[in-house]
């Protein structure tokens, strides 16, 4: 593997069961912080090696893992074996990174789409002190209709293990061909789900946009106008209701779910959002290196 290769990999150990992939910055190079990443259903932490590349570029320190069930992660294809699963694994991840790091040095979550929502349920119900949140397309509105509803409502007491396909239409994630291409063969990428963790999804979105008027912790919500994977509907009902004070927010119309992967110029625009929201919380490192651009390639 070359060094270029090498790096975008990241650091890979494992966490009672959890995969875990470190992307640290340069030796003699203080990070302005350490950015956790939550990422999606049926996907895997891999899948975000561009974008901690990108972070790494602009000083932060970023890790991230496979969920339960997920990449590789412990536990069946889109299992959940408890109704808290998913956040009791996020608590023992924050936990561990805080021993990893500095009194005082801060932590942001950042997750997407199904992560998104574990993330923000996690802050709602202040499982563990966190900085900052970023949402990416988080899951705050799953979409579903009456038939739905009723299923994960039944199904879950009924059949608790069952696994069915989560009907994800890959071709709708990005417009960059090559993103949907790279998810449609990537091998980690799975399209199972658990009744239980369809329950997870339908009522912690519904606590998390409910728990809006209260929130206290500063947040960044970036989520795609056009997805079709997700309800973007979610993500309005959370940024009217939120506080201006601590909320952030910014609808990319045209965009689909996969904000990061989108084709240019929407991933540069993305990444140019989430940027200037950090630069205003973060001060600058000691050093950065040639990739300070930040550039996704």
């Amino acid at each position: 593997m070359s060094v270029a290769a090498s790096a975008l990999a990241g650091q890979r150990s494992q966490l009672q069961g959890l995969a875990l992939c470190d992307w640290q910055l340069p030796a003699g190079q203080a990070a302005r912080a350490t950015v956790l990443i939550v990422h999606g259903l049926g996907e895997h932490m891999g899948r975000y090696a561009a974008l901690a590349q990108a972070l790494n570029g602009w000083g932060y320190a970023v890790r991230a893992y496979d969920q339960y069930g997920h990449g590789a992660s412990e536990g069946p294809r889109g299992g959940l074996p408890t109704a808290t699963r998913l956040l009791d694994d996020l608590a023992l991840v924050v936990d561990h990174t805080r021993a990893t790091v500095a009194a005082g040095h801060p932590l942001l979550l950042l997750g997407h789409s199904m992560g998104g929502l574990v993330a923000a349920r996690f802050v709602a119900l202040q499982r563990r002190p966190v900085d900052a949140l970023v949402l990416s397309s988080p899951a705050l509105d799953p979409g579903l209709n009456p038939v739905q509803k009723l299923l994960v409502a039944v199904l879950p007491s009924l059949f608790p293990k069952l696994r069915v396909g989560n009907g994800l239409d890959a071709r709708l994630i990005s417009h960059d061909p090559a993103a949907v291409t790279a998810y449609q063969t990537d091998p980690l990428v799975h399209d199972r789900i658990a009744a239980r963790l369809a329950r997870f999804i339908a009522d912690d979105s519904a606590a998390v946009r409910a728990a809006a008027p209260g929130w206290t912790l500063p947040t960044l919500l970036l989520y795609a106008g056009a997805d079709k994977l997700v309800n973007p509907a979610g993500s309005r009902a959370f940024a009217a209701a939120a506080p201006v004070q601590v909320l952030s927010s910014q609808c990319f119309e045209s965009l689909y779910h996969e904000i990061f992967n989108e084709a240019e110029p929407g991933r540069s625009q993305v990444l140019a959002a989430l940027r200037a929201w950090l630069d205003t919380r973060y001060t600058p490192p000691i050093y950065l290196g040639a990739s300070a651009n930040g550039h996704i390639s």
